[in-house]
């Protein structure tokens, strides 16, 4: 992507409280400019975490914010809205139904994304503003749904982990909704105790890592550090920016004692997060006890900066830009150690996406090249569920892309590249399916087709030799598709595999399928 003048891009964080909105503009030079940063209590959370379902007085609020936030982003010339949601979204039962809410009412895709990816996205977005080089750190964010916690330096985490603890989760587990006067002690002790249940093998594997510094982000503890400050005094000096662990546990025991009127009034405190701070405070206190830190830097950068940074990590001679995007280090991880036959899956890949260019050109699709990454990488991962079983690896491939953490996707995509991969071999995708149905008929078309490129590819390297050097499709004739191979040896075995599997592919293109061979230009 090259931008100009007129790039602007949105970028929207929808939490369990709180929706986020930034919108930039990319400027020639590979610098961009902040063009608005909006937030707005939505409280999608709320209500929820008994039954797994978002209440419809929520997802009304929720629809109507981010419409609004569409507005404001198109209004600034948004030629995109990158958007994404966290643990509300990712456990609710009926998410669909957000998510189709808000493409009818706001005319923008919401993309789902695992807890490991909601990490890593907060560590981009923290650690892109702080220097600290190859310094272990920890850090902590503090969702309504979730927090995630990471170890991590400048440029690598080493751990990602999100645990099912947040201040509206945990509010709504533990403390009653007539509980209007102080919290009790034993409230507070059954907090505790679930906490330390629930974080403690994660806080294993933090201690084990040697962390030496400590970052918190979130409205959870950047609230906190404003009630730290509008609690200090000039005997007791407060260093801005940082909470200590003694600074923590007078808080909590000042907002315990308050009754929820009061605890609204409270300096520093948005009286919208006075019932659900106590809990959030609690998880705070709890995990740096276990982890053994005394100090934690509060940063005011979120997840919505790590969008920013992932996107401009892609767009060559941006500051961020990685020497190999995530995405494709998190499939090589997954193949390599699923144990994949390397030089056969790329040879595979490169066959796939030769086919899908030649198809695109020939005016047989017209597929967008998203897709065309889609394909790339389920054709390096088709092969992951011989892991497990050779006889029906396909469906062991599907099984293990979508439990895995690859990084840099939201779940959609990893949907596609799973059924992608479950379609490679055997049974074409059916209606009846329950991954495959539930999808709109256009991804249910991209699904078909690029299955059928997959087949294709991995017929034509049946051998595993890569004895097939080339692979178009070409639409020579009105009803029929030429599929022209280059072969640097006797491909029969190919040719045979491609012919056994040729009603597969002639249902899907709607064409009749003719095989030429010829010998490659290093042909013996």
């Amino acid at each position: 992507m090259e931008p100009n003048e007129h790039t602007v891009v949105a970028f929207i964080d929808l939490g369990t409280n709180s929706a986020r909105l930034l919108v930039i503009r990319l400027n020639p030079n590979r610098s961009y400019s902040v063009l608005t940063q909006q937030k707005e209590v939505v409280r999608l959370g709320e209500g929820e975490f008994a039954d797994n379902r978002l209440t419809s007085d929520a997802i009304t609020r929720t629809v109507t914010v981010l419409s609004r936030f569409a507005e404001v982003a198109r209004s600034f010339g948004a030629s995109e809205i990158v958007a994404v949601a966290t643990s509300a979204t990712r456990d609710a039962q009926n998410r669909d139904t957000l998510i189709a809410r808000i493409r009818e009412e706001a005319d923008f895709e919401l993309n789902v994304i695992s807890g490991p990816e909601e990490a890593r996205l907060i560590w981009l977005g923290v650690s892109s503003g702080v220097k600290i080089g190859k310094t272990k750190s920890l850090f902590i964010d503090i969702g309504g749904g979730s927090t995630e916690i990471v170890v991590g330096d400048q440029h690598e985490a080493s751990l990602l982990r999100s645990l099912k603890l947040g201040a509206i989760r945990t509010t709504n587990t533990f403390v009653p909704p007539d509980l209007t006067g102080p919290v009790p002690p034993p409230v507070v002790q059954a907090i505790q105790k679930h906490i330390r249940s629930r974080a403690s093998h994660t806080i294993r594997h933090v201690i084990g890592k040697k962390v030496q510094q400590a970052f918190g982000s979130s409205g959870t503890i950047t609230t906190l550090e404003a009630i730290t400050t509008g609690m200090s005094n000039p005997t007791v000096p407060h260093q801005a920016g940082v909470i200590t662990r003694g600074e923590l546990s007078a808080v909590i025991a000042h907002l315990c004692s308050l009754p929820l009127k009061e605890r609204r009034s409270v300096q520093g405190l948005n009286p919208d997060r006075a019932d659900i701070i106590i809990a959030g405070a609690l998880i705070l206190d709890s995990l740096l006890e276990q982890a053994g830190i005394t100090t934690i830097q509060v940063s005011s950068r979120s997840l919505r900066d790590g969008l920013l940074v992932d996107y401009l990590s892609r767009i060559p001679g941006f500051p961020y830009a990685e020497q190999e995007p995530i995405r494709i280090a998190s499939i090589r991880h997954l193949g390599r150690v699923c144990h994949i036959n390397e030089p056969h899956a790329n040879h595979v890949r490169d066959l796939a996406l030769s086919l899908f260019d030649s198809a695109r050109e020939s005016g047989l699709h017209i597929l967008p090249d998203v897709s065309r990454e889609l394909l790339s990488y389920a054709a390096i991962l088709h092969d992951t569920g011989q892991f497990i079983s050779f006889p029906g690896h396909q469906q062991h491939s599907f099984y293990v892309i979508t439990h895995a953490p690859l990084l840099g996707f939201n779940e959609h995509e990893i949907l596609i590249i799973a059924l992608i991969t479950r379609y490679h071999r055997k049974k074409m995708p059916r209606r009846k399916d329950p991954s495959y149905g539930p999808l709109n008929n256009d991804d249910k078309m991209m699904v078909q087709i690029l299955s059928i490129f997959l087949r294709m590819a991995e017929n034509l390297d049946r051998s595993h030799d890569g004895r097939v050097t080339g692979a178009r499709l070409l639409a020579t004739e009105r009803r029929k598709i030429t599929l022209a191979i280059e072969c640097n040896s006797d491909c029969s075995l190919e040719q045979w595999a491609i012919l056994g599997d040729i009603r597969s592919f002639e249902r899907t293109m709607k064409r009749g399928l003719k095989i030429e061979v010829s010998p490659s230009e290093d042909a013996e």
